[in-house]
């Protein structure tokens, strides 16, 4: 059984459950992206794996709830549910472990000028110069709170509460593969060149989904990655020599 017995740090009504679609389970710790609530998201996924629910075929987490798909044949909605209320008793889900066999990538990064055109703006909405503004983004390590939007792609946060910046009011029409952008307090890098309303400030040379791969996402929910300044210069000497993905990316195995 997972969990401590601790008291629930969630704040009522958190976490809820409810049905999606015909053969699906929503548990849901917080309707605010907070760090303990994408924890919980995260840890609680593991927790029922590790229980081997007879009926369950497939677990995934969204920013702040886990989602849970079951085999109607096999198991019902109000089964399912008290297996689920039954784990989220035994665990202080706000502060629970998470998951094991996590990843810190440390990821060279250009930022500014013509790889990152808009840090300027995104550092004066967050009250910083340029410079603290990298400074802060490569001193704060930020998790992969999930993966969604384009294959591969991180939702990576939580960022001090300075970056709580808006999107834009309008779309850049494209920004390239291995951009990262910034809005709401988070971090993406991008796996394909896309529109978006968030704003480019720094640019890396690494691939996020590699489609030609036994494992074509390179990231996990749960890793954690830390940006390294680099200039133009470096970034093309990666870009250059690089025929992993990797981007010139340091990898650590995490407790």
């Amino acid at each position: 059984m997972c969990g401590d017995g601790a008291e629930m740090v969630i704040l009522p009504p958190f976490p809820t459950l409810q049905n999606v679609g015909l053969s699906g389970v929503l548990v849901t710790f917080s309707n605010q992206l907070t760090e303990p609530a994408n924890r919980a998201a995260l840890a609680f996924r593991a927790c029922v794996d590790a229980a081997e629910i007879h009926g369950v075929l497939e677990t995934s987490t969204s920013l702040t709830s886990s989602f849970i798909r079951y085999d109607v044949a096999l198991i019902d909605s109000a089964t399912l549910k008290k297996h689920l209320s039954n784990l989220l008793t035994h665990q202080n889900w706000g502060v629970a472990d998470l998951p094991p066999q996590r990843r810190l990538w440390r990821i060279p990064a250009a930022f500014g000028g013509v790889n990152g055109p808009q840090l300027d703006e995104a550092a004066q909405l967050a009250g910083l110069t340029s410079a603290q503004a990298v400074a802060m983004i490569a001193a704060t390590p930020v998790r992969v709170m999930t993966i969604g939007f384009a294959p591969g792609q991180p939702y990576l946060g939580v960022l001090p509460d300075k970056w709580d910046i808006p999107r834009q009011s309008h779309l850049t029409k494209s920004v390239p593969e291995g951009a990262l952008v910034t809005a709401i307090r988070q971090l993406i890098v991008f796996t394909a060149a896309t529109p978006t309303g968030w704003r480019h400030i720094a640019q890396t040379a690494f691939r996020g989904f590699r489609p030609e791969s036994s494992m074509p996402f390179a990231f996990r929910p749960g890793d954690e990655l830390q940006f390294v300044p680099i200039d133009a210069a470096q970034l093309d000497e990666i870009r250059a020599r690089d025929t992993s993905g990797n981007g010139g990316a340091e990898i650590e195995q995490m407790a």
